[in-house]
């Protein structure tokens, strides 16, 4: 049966195995997710605390505190090994860019906690932890950041895996059209930690000057400018001075600020004195009035325009089939107004380039084994033959990759690379030794070099599913990192095993081998040449 189906049915079989292996790819690739690289449980954890915009540092503070005790309860003291917090930002008089820092300001925290072993994925742990602050401190928003070396590097400084970007050229726009989609995305069911990414109320106090009353009391609006930015911050970020001490030489700067207790309380900015004269003093009110607002507490420039972020996280999701859901999210809301435009960054743009990186390059690498082949055996027929087990390995490491319930990461590829040069190797195996019988004129080289290569090419594909075992299940530290290498690598070569042995020598019975043998040299004194010139 086999003997007759391998010669007499060769057509049908390889018919159906492509229409198979090329049906099974598409299916695959469409319902396989993708990553960057496989999701590992680090032990690590690092979470943004959000407290409303304008929260004071000692309140953040006490909340971050508080936090560190629910995740106590919610993993148990005994498993936090280590925790660390930043929090706020430093006073603008200190001499430090606060573009170098980790948090916007005083009302944001950020927290690495390192866990003992809990037997526990990190998700179901984060999930809990959502969940329990919600019901303690139900003000603060949580963002979730990558914790680890690797993730850190991958992520190219994205801290969420989601992040959109609202660009326009009027912001109050582009706040209202980020709302929409703000509100759209945070009612699909895997988002989480969905909230902007700077603070847009921050509070703040807006004085209106009366001019003509300023005027009139001999005063300008610089005037009242230099009182109130000394009264709330200090005079050295409107006129520095300096006191020279003639004795040393020593040049030291003087300021003047209110201390806090005096203008703890919003409407005490009216008590601020402006003027004394002739025993009468102007304060803030006299020529003023103010009433509550709020302004944005940080721009983000791209391109010199400014853009409005929304961030968010994913919870049992593959972050390649949440953008394609995110971004169908979008586009239903239709085209965007005038002179806006929405961008996907974060980890959207390096998994695009990734896959698109990495899906050039094994077809490239395909092409150059197929010139490389033609250029050693110096036929076509032959080089398509040795090619024609590649379908097979790739569909057997995708369907093993979804099996397992992995992800097609840079992992996976390089475990489908690494079983379709150990399929080349046996194909090319089986093909020299079949041209050897065709040269010696057998009846059905295709027959004969399949019995005489069996044995060595079951033996180098056991050998290599066997050596791939550990490293699939996972075993050992950060054995997640790898295991869709070696997942990859076994289903690959699994199938290649049945194409080598079932298709391989049908592709090689049509293209070759019912043909009578020719020299490919070219060598015109090669007796075995076509080209060969008898002196």
């Amino acid at each position: 049966g086999y003997t007759k189906g391998i010669t007499n049915r060769s057509k049908w079989a390889i018919g159906i195995y492509l229409i198979t292996t090329i049906a099974m790819l598409a299916v695959l690739w469409q319902s396989t997710g993708t990553e960057i690289f496989p999701k590992v449980n680090s032990g690590q954890l690092q979470v943004r605390l959000r407290m409303p915009d304008g929260t004071r540092i000692e309140n953040t503070e006490r909340k971050t505190k508080q936090f560190l005790e629910v995740v106590n309860e919610v993993v148990g003291k005994e498993n936090v090994e280590i925790t660390s917090a930043f929090v706020g930002i430093q006073p603008p008089s200190y001499p430090v860019n606060t573009i170098f820092l980790w948090t916007g300001g005083p009302h944001e925290a950020v927290v690495k906690i390192k866990l003992q072993q809990t037997g526990k994925p990190l998700d179901e742990i984060k999930e809990n932890i959502r969940k329990k602050v919600a019901e303690i401190i139900p003000e603060m928003r949580l963002s979730f950041e990558p914790a680890d070396l690797v993730d850190q590097v991958m992520s190219q400084g994205a801290n969420t895996s989601v992040e959109i970007a609202v660009q326009g050229k009027n912001l109050s726009e582009s706040r209202k059209y980020a709302q929409e989609i703000k509100d759209r995305i945070q009612a699909v069911s895997f988002m989480r930690d969905v909230q902007f990414g700077i603070p847009l109320n921050y509070p703040s106090i807006d004085l209106q000057y009366d001019r003509v009353r300023a005027g009139q009391l001999g005063l300008t609006i610089e005037d009242i400018s230099r009182s109130v930015t000394a009264s709330t911050s200090s005079s050295r970020f409107t006129q520095p001075n300096y006191w020279l001490d003639a004795g040393s030489g020593n040049a030291y700067q003087v300021q003047v600020e209110f201390p806090q207790y005096m203008v703890d309380q919003p409407d005490d900015v009216e008590k601020v004195p402006l003027k004394s004269e002739n025993g009468k003093t102007v304060y803030v009110g006299d020529v003023s009035k103010w009433e509550p607002s709020t302004m944005i507490g940080e721009y983000d420039r791209l391109n010199q325009q400014r853009f409005i972020t929304i961030t968010g996280n994913l919870h049992n999701k593959d972050l390649g089939s949440a953008i394609k859901m995110l971004k169908d999210e979008v586009n239903a809301m239709g085209e965007p107004p005038e002179g806006m435009s929405v961008k996907f960054r974060g980890l959207a743009e390096p998994l695009s380039q990734t896959f698109d990186e990495l899906s050039t390059g094994l077809l490239l690498a395909v092409a150059v084994i197929f010139l490389l082949l033609a250029a050693n055996f110096q036929s076509f027929r032959l080089s398509f033959a040795v090619l024609s087990t590649i379908p097979a390995v790739v569909a057997g490491s995708f369907l093993l990759i979804w099996i397992s319930g992995n992800t097609l990461n840079i992992q996976s590829f390089m475990g489908s690379i690494m079983a379709i040069g150990v399929a080349v190797a046996n194909a090319i195996l089986f093909v020299t030794i079949a041209e050897h019988y065709r040269k010696e004129q057998k009846q059905n080289p295709h027959l004969e070099g399949i019995k005489d290569r069996l044995r060595p090419i079951l033996m180098t594909s056991i050998a290599m599913i066997a050596g791939m075992l550990p490293m699939a299940l996972g075993l050992g530290e950060g054995g997640e990192q790898t295991a869709p290498l070696g997942i990859a690598v076994i289903g690959g070569l699994l199938f290649s095993v049945f194409a080598t042995v079932f298709i391989l020598p049908s592709v090689y019975w049509q293209g070759s081998g019912r043909r009578l043998y020719k020299s490919p040299s070219l060598d015109p004194d090669d007796e075995q040449s076509t080209y060969f010139e008898q002196q």
